[in-house]
Protein backbone atom coordinates (compact mmCIF):
# COMPACT_ATOMS: atom_id res chain seq x y z
CA UNK A 1 0.00 0.00 0.00
CA UNK A 2 1.46 3.46 -1.34
CA UNK A 3 -0.98 5.76 0.05
CA UNK A 4 0.24 8.61 1.63
CA UNK A 5 -1.77 7.96 5.15
CA UNK A 6 0.29 4.83 5.37
CA UNK A 7 3.70 6.02 3.98
CA UNK A 8 3.64 8.63 7.04
CA UNK A 9 4.79 7.18 10.24
CA UNK A 10 2.62 6.46 12.99
CA UNK A 11 4.55 8.75 15.38
CA UNK A 12 3.98 11.84 12.92
CA UNK A 13 0.40 11.66 12.57
CA UNK A 14 0.01 11.65 16.06
CA UNK A 15 2.35 14.46 16.52
CA UNK A 16 0.68 16.33 14.14
CA UNK A 17 -2.57 15.13 15.34
CA UNK A 18 -2.08 16.37 18.65
CA UNK A 19 -0.65 20.15 18.05
CA UNK A 20 -4.06 20.46 15.73
CA UNK A 21 -6.34 19.21 18.40
CA UNK A 22 -4.97 22.41 20.74
CA UNK A 23 -5.04 24.35 18.19
CA UNK A 24 -8.37 23.78 17.41
CA UNK A 25 -9.84 23.22 20.80
CA UNK A 26 -8.12 26.92 21.55
CA UNK A 27 -9.85 28.20 18.24
CA UNK A 28 -13.00 27.39 19.09
CA UNK A 29 -12.45 29.51 22.76
CA UNK A 30 -11.37 31.95 21.06
CA UNK A 31 -13.84 32.45 18.57
CA UNK A 32 -16.45 32.40 21.76
CA UNK A 33 -14.64 34.98 23.51
CA UNK A 34 -14.77 37.59 20.67
CA UNK A 35 -18.45 36.50 20.21
CA UNK A 36 -18.80 36.93 24.06
CA UNK A 37 -17.34 40.59 23.96
CA UNK A 38 -19.25 41.78 20.56
CA UNK A 39 -22.22 40.04 21.68
CA UNK A 40 -22.40 40.89 25.43
CA UNK A 41 -26.14 39.99 25.88
CA UNK A 42 -25.46 37.12 23.97
CA UNK A 43 -26.14 33.48 26.14
CA UNK A 44 -23.58 30.86 24.69
CA UNK A 45 -25.62 28.06 25.46
CA UNK A 46 -27.24 25.00 24.31
CA UNK A 47 -23.80 23.52 23.25
CA UNK A 48 -24.22 20.18 26.20
CA UNK A 49 -26.03 18.21 24.14
CA UNK A 50 -24.43 18.65 21.15
CA UNK A 51 -20.94 18.38 22.22
CA UNK A 52 -22.00 15.14 24.48
CA UNK A 53 -23.31 13.66 21.19
CA UNK A 54 -19.54 14.69 18.98
CA UNK A 55 -17.89 13.28 22.10
CA UNK A 56 -20.09 10.07 21.90
CA UNK A 57 -19.85 9.77 17.78
CA UNK A 58 -15.95 10.30 18.40
CA UNK A 59 -16.00 7.80 21.12
CA UNK A 60 -17.71 5.03 18.74
CA UNK A 61 -15.71 5.72 16.16
CA UNK A 62 -12.56 5.49 18.18
CA UNK A 63 -13.77 1.97 19.77
CA UNK A 64 -14.95 0.57 16.15
CA UNK A 65 -11.58 1.37 14.18
CA UNK A 66 -9.57 0.10 17.45
CA UNK A 67 -11.62 -3.10 17.33
CA UNK A 68 -11.10 -3.37 13.56
CA UNK A 69 -7.04 -2.85 13.42
CA UNK A 70 -7.09 -5.25 16.06
CA UNK A 71 -9.09 -7.98 14.63
CA UNK A 72 -6.93 -7.72 11.77
CA UNK A 73 -3.71 -7.94 13.26
CA UNK A 74 -5.10 -11.22 14.76
CA UNK A 75 -5.59 -12.76 11.26
CA UNK A 76 -2.53 -11.70 10.34
CA UNK A 77 -1.28 -13.44 13.07
CA UNK A 78 -3.10 -16.81 13.08
CA UNK A 79 -2.63 -16.70 8.61
CA UNK A 80 1.34 -16.90 9.73
CA UNK A 81 0.97 -19.49 12.30
CA UNK A 82 -1.34 -21.43 9.55
CA UNK A 83 1.65 -21.26 6.93
CA UNK A 84 4.04 -22.61 9.30
CA UNK A 85 1.66 -25.41 10.40
CA UNK A 86 1.54 -26.14 6.04
CA UNK A 87 5.10 -26.07 5.58
CA UNK A 88 6.02 -28.44 8.64
CA UNK A 89 3.19 -31.04 7.04
CA UNK A 90 4.60 -30.61 3.52
CA UNK A 91 8.27 -30.86 5.25
CA UNK A 92 7.08 -33.93 7.27
CA UNK A 93 5.46 -35.92 4.38
CA UNK A 94 8.72 -35.73 2.64
CA UNK A 95 9.59 -38.85 5.11
CA UNK A 96 7.35 -40.80 2.99
CA UNK A 97 9.73 -41.14 0.11
CA UNK A 98 13.11 -42.57 0.07
CA UNK A 99 15.92 -41.09 1.80
CA UNK A 100 17.76 -39.78 -1.71
CA UNK A 101 14.07 -38.24 -2.65
CA UNK A 102 14.09 -36.64 0.92
CA UNK A 103 17.17 -34.93 0.87
CA UNK A 104 16.28 -33.99 -2.90
CA UNK A 105 13.22 -32.17 -1.69
CA UNK A 106 14.43 -30.84 1.61
CA UNK A 107 17.56 -29.24 -0.86
CA UNK A 108 14.62 -27.56 -2.22
CA UNK A 109 12.45 -26.77 1.07
CA UNK A 110 15.46 -25.08 2.39
CA UNK A 111 15.56 -22.22 0.02
CA UNK A 112 11.93 -22.00 -0.03
CA UNK A 113 11.34 -21.75 3.79
CA UNK A 114 14.36 -18.48 3.46
CA UNK A 115 11.98 -16.84 1.12
CA UNK A 116 9.31 -16.92 3.08
CA UNK A 117 11.82 -15.52 5.74
CA UNK A 118 12.52 -12.90 3.30
CA UNK A 119 9.30 -11.96 2.97
CA UNK A 120 8.66 -10.70 6.25
CA UNK A 121 11.94 -9.40 6.89
CA UNK A 122 11.32 -7.29 3.83
CA UNK A 123 9.05 -4.73 5.99
CA UNK A 124 7.31 -2.07 3.48
CA UNK A 125 10.20 -2.38 0.81
CA UNK A 126 8.05 -3.48 -2.09
CA UNK A 127 10.54 -4.30 -4.25
CA UNK A 128 12.03 -6.60 -1.19
CA UNK A 129 8.68 -8.08 -0.83
CA UNK A 130 7.97 -8.68 -4.89
CA UNK A 131 12.07 -10.78 -5.00
CA UNK A 132 10.66 -12.88 -2.03
CA UNK A 133 7.55 -13.72 -3.87
CA UNK A 134 8.90 -14.79 -7.33
CA UNK A 135 11.60 -16.92 -5.16
CA UNK A 136 9.05 -18.75 -3.11
CA UNK A 137 6.99 -19.11 -5.82
CA UNK A 138 9.80 -20.29 -7.81
CA UNK A 139 11.14 -23.13 -5.33
CA UNK A 140 7.72 -23.90 -4.51
CA UNK A 141 7.22 -24.89 -8.43
CA UNK A 142 10.32 -27.00 -8.38
CA UNK A 143 8.84 -28.83 -5.49
CA UNK A 144 6.02 -29.44 -7.33
CA UNK A 145 7.44 -30.46 -10.54
CA UNK A 146 9.33 -33.07 -8.77
CA UNK A 147 6.26 -34.28 -6.99
CA UNK A 148 4.60 -34.34 -9.82
CA UNK A 149 6.77 -36.67 -11.46
CA UNK A 150 7.06 -38.61 -8.60
CA UNK A 151 3.46 -39.34 -8.92
CA UNK A 152 3.78 -40.95 -12.19
CA UNK A 153 5.14 -44.42 -10.46
CA UNK A 154 2.25 -46.48 -9.20
CA UNK A 155 4.52 -47.40 -6.30
CA UNK A 156 4.52 -43.87 -5.25
CA UNK A 157 0.25 -43.51 -5.72
CA UNK A 158 0.04 -43.20 -1.53
CA UNK A 159 2.65 -41.10 -0.76
CA UNK A 160 1.23 -38.81 -3.93
CA UNK A 161 -2.08 -38.96 -2.09
CA UNK A 162 -1.10 -37.27 0.90
CA UNK A 163 1.62 -34.92 -0.52
CA UNK A 164 -0.01 -33.68 -3.19
CA UNK A 165 -2.76 -31.96 -1.32
CA UNK A 166 -0.47 -30.69 1.53
CA UNK A 167 1.83 -28.79 -1.09
CA UNK A 168 -1.06 -27.24 -2.50
CA UNK A 169 -2.05 -25.99 1.20
CA UNK A 170 0.98 -24.61 1.25
CA UNK A 171 1.22 -22.48 -1.63
CA UNK A 172 -2.17 -20.95 -1.60
CA UNK A 173 -1.87 -19.73 1.75
CA UNK A 174 1.12 -17.54 0.58
CA UNK A 175 -1.86 -15.83 -1.23
CA UNK A 176 -3.81 -15.67 1.18
CA UNK A 177 -1.02 -14.14 3.41
CA UNK A 178 -0.15 -11.49 0.77
CA UNK A 179 -3.76 -10.19 1.17
CA UNK A 180 -3.61 -9.82 4.01
CA UNK A 181 -0.48 -7.25 4.15
CA UNK A 182 -2.19 -5.10 2.23
CA UNK A 183 -5.86 -5.26 4.26
CA UNK A 184 -5.81 -2.46 6.66
CA UNK A 185 -8.84 -0.19 7.93
CA UNK A 186 -10.03 2.02 5.19
CA UNK A 187 -8.46 5.49 5.19
CA UNK A 188 -11.67 7.08 4.65
CA UNK A 189 -12.38 6.10 8.00
CA UNK A 190 -9.28 7.02 9.47
CA UNK A 191 -9.93 10.63 8.16
CA UNK A 192 -13.29 10.96 9.08
CA UNK A 193 -11.44 9.78 12.74
CA UNK A 194 -8.97 13.11 12.16
CA UNK A 195 -11.94 15.38 11.30
CA UNK A 196 -14.59 14.34 14.04
CA UNK A 197 -11.59 14.61 16.29
CA UNK A 198 -11.28 17.98 15.30
CA UNK A 199 -14.32 19.23 15.07
CA UNK A 200 -15.16 17.67 18.71
CA UNK A 201 -12.30 19.63 20.04
CA UNK A 202 -13.40 22.82 18.40
CA UNK A 203 -16.55 22.32 20.08
CA UNK A 204 -15.21 22.01 23.24
CA UNK A 205 -13.71 25.06 22.67
CA UNK A 206 -16.69 27.36 22.07
CA UNK A 207 -18.31 25.79 24.40
CA UNK A 208 -15.62 26.80 27.54
CA UNK A 209 -17.48 29.93 29.40
CA UNK A 210 -15.13 30.26 32.17
CA UNK A 211 -11.10 30.20 32.35
CA UNK A 212 -9.33 28.21 29.73
CA UNK A 213 -8.24 24.93 31.37
CA UNK A 214 -5.23 24.03 29.60
CA UNK A 215 -4.87 20.37 31.84
CA UNK A 216 -7.90 19.35 30.47
CA UNK A 217 -7.69 20.20 27.09
CA UNK A 218 -3.84 18.44 26.74
CA UNK A 219 -5.15 15.57 28.90
CA UNK A 220 -8.06 15.20 26.31
CA UNK A 221 -5.42 15.56 23.53
CA UNK A 222 -3.10 13.19 24.87
CA UNK A 223 -5.43 10.62 25.67
CA UNK A 224 -6.86 10.80 22.33
CA UNK A 225 -3.75 11.10 20.38
CA UNK A 226 -2.52 7.63 22.19
CA UNK A 227 -5.70 5.36 21.45
CA UNK A 228 -5.40 6.52 17.55
CA UNK A 229 -1.37 5.79 17.58
CA UNK A 230 -1.86 2.30 19.13
CA UNK A 231 -4.84 2.18 16.55
CA UNK A 232 -2.48 2.93 13.50
CA UNK A 233 0.26 0.57 15.00
CA UNK A 234 -2.02 -2.10 15.41
CA UNK A 235 -2.60 -1.27 11.39
CA UNK A 236 1.15 -2.01 10.80
CA UNK A 237 2.61 -4.91 11.58
CA UNK A 238 5.25 -4.57 9.49
CA UNK A 239 7.17 -1.60 11.95
CA UNK A 240 5.89 0.08 14.92
CA UNK A 241 5.56 -0.50 18.48
CA UNK A 242 3.11 -3.26 17.75
CA UNK A 243 4.66 -6.54 15.79
CA UNK A 244 4.61 -9.72 14.74
CA UNK A 245 8.27 -11.15 14.95
CA UNK A 246 7.18 -13.71 17.69
CA UNK A 247 4.74 -14.92 15.26
CA UNK A 248 6.99 -14.94 12.12
CA UNK A 249 9.98 -17.28 14.44
CA UNK A 250 7.25 -19.79 13.56
CA UNK A 251 8.42 -20.06 10.05
CA UNK A 252 12.56 -19.55 10.93
CA UNK A 253 11.78 -22.51 13.21
CA UNK A 254 11.29 -24.82 10.54
CA UNK A 255 14.66 -24.58 9.38
CA UNK A 256 15.30 -27.07 12.13
CA UNK A 257 13.13 -29.56 10.06
CA UNK A 258 15.35 -30.32 7.96
CA UNK A 259 18.71 -30.81 9.52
Amino acid sequence: MNTFLYQTPALVISIVLFILIILSNRAGFVVQQREAKKYPDKQIGGLGPIEGSLLGLLALLLSFTFSLSASKNDIRRDIIVEEANDISTAISRCDLYPDTVRKELHSLFGPYIDARIGYYDAGIDTAKINTSLKQANDYSGRIWKKVIALSQDKDNTLRSQQMIPALNTMTDIVTTRDETRNAHVPESILWMLFMLTLVGSFVMGYGTNSRYNWIIVGGFALMTVMTIYLILDLDRPRRGIINIDMTQQKIVELKQMLK
